[in-house]
């Protein structure tokens, strides 16, 4: 009996992973997904994700042609109209308007849930090959492509392996690529709550001392709150009674939007910038948080991993057109040189702004509320910043431009 050999193994069926199945599936490649463990299809309508992203315009074209877009839109998907960007104690304050650039929205906000369950929906569709449950014991990979030593015992050759596997890779360990991670003095409570006076169809974020509060729209009246502090504040804020962390929250907001109350858990995770020394090898690629790591404070993480996909994808197609196979590094090189520099990028504008928003000092602080009241008041700048948010500015990926 021949071995079946595919021409690439998509190790992590999260967001990032399933997109590039897809993404590989539909450009002609034989592709196997492995995934540790089957995701969440079912739940209950009136409970939500603690975890959301902020899709951009760029990562909305990814979904809509991997056929995941209308099963979310029929999920649930909020679209929001303006972002509303503050400073602690002091005057300078920021409005992006997706009137401002004749778009009708800014983005959406989605569950990481309803992401996924739609990429896999669609993956079902398609003709990936899904082995799950599947762990990855051991990797091999070199000029001539690859294979992967399953808990199972199986050996799997394949031309290319796609490290999807999230920010604790086990094919990034596996392959000895190093990784250069701090982390940062900040841990990030995330929580549902619901608004006394509505979203506002509006994304709100105040930049505190000990590190940002963001107010995500979801439906009407709810939001999804990343609140970046102190590790042992965060801990505190999670452990308060309840009628206390309402007010705890709601004073943080400044009582923009009137009281906020806490539906459902409340969970706590660490926050840290990580990035690979390298992307590729041969016979192996990373995206996504196997690759980088940044803060959350732009909600920026999955829309950098899409683009990875897309940059990759495209990659693989030309280095095909020239007769290369999947697992050629002068092929894969192409894929990170598409996106090291750009991750790089938002990487340091992160950091940057976590630190310039974090200081104590008063000069930093008169300099960042001028910065913020001169953004503010100067159209062109903040119609850039707002092309930005859509997730424009750079050479996107074919998958990720409009479809028409």
């Amino acid at each position: 009996m021949t071995e079946q050999r595919f021409d690439i193994a998509v190790v992590g069926g999260g967001m990032v992973g399933a997109a590039v199945a897809l993404a590989l599936d539909g450009r002609g490649f034989s592709v196997v997904l492995l995934e540790a463990r089957e995701p969440q299809m079912q739940w209950q309508a009136s409970t939500h994700d603690l975890r959301v992203s902020a899709i951009t315009r760029a990562s909305q074209h990814l979904l809509e042609r991997l056929d995941a877009w209308p099963a979310m839109v029929a999920d649930r998907v909020t679209p929001y109209q303006a972002m509303q960007v503050w400073d602690n104690g002091g005057f300078g304050e920021i409005r992006f308007d997706a009137a401002d650039i004749a778009e009708p929205d800014l983005g959406h906000i989605i569950e990481n849930r309803v992401i996924v369950r739609a990429l896999w929906q669609s993956l079902q569709r398609s003709g990936v090959d899904i082995r799950t449950p599947a762990r990855v014991t051991n990797l091999h990979t070199g000029d001539d492509g690859a294979s992967l030593v399953l808990g199972s015992g199986e050996t799997l050759p394949v031309g290319l392996v796609v490290g999807a596997d999230g920010a604790r890779s086990q094919v990034r360990e596996l392959a000895g690529i190093a990784s250069r991670s701090e982390p940062y003095d900040q841990h990030a409570v995330v929580a549902t709550v619901s608004a006394e006076m509505g979203n506002r169809c509006t994304a709100w974020q105040r930049f505190m001392r000990t590190g940002p509060l963001a107010l995500l729209p979801m439906q009407s009246d709810l939001f999804s709150i990343v609140w970046s502090t102190s590790p042992e504040e965060a801990a505190r804020l999670r452990d308060l009674p309840l009628t206390e962390f309402n007010h705890a929250l709601s004073e943080a907001s400044e009582w923009r939007l009137g009281q906020l109350s806490l539906l459902g858990e409340r969970a706590v995770f660490p926050l840290r910038l990580q990035h690979a020394e390298q992307y590729v090898l041969p016979g192996l690629a990373l995206i996504g948080d196997a690759a980088h790591v940044i803060h959350p404070l732009a909600g920026q993480g999955v829309n950098l991993g899409f683009l990875d996909a897309g940059a990759l994808v495209d990659a693989l197609v030309a280095a095909r057109e020239r007769g290369l196979a999947p697992g050629t590094l002068r092929g894969l090189r192409r894929y990170e040189r598409a996106r090291r520099g750009h991750n790089t990028a938002t990487q340091l504008a992160m950091d940057a702004f976590k630190h310039v928003f974090g200081s104590r000092s008063p000069l930093v602080g008169a300099m960042r509320n001028l910065g913020l009241g001169v953004a503010g008041s100067v159209g062109p700048l903040r119609r850039q910043f707002e092309r930005v948010a859509l997730g424009r500015g750079i050479e996107l990926p074919s998958l990720s431009r409009p479809l028409y």
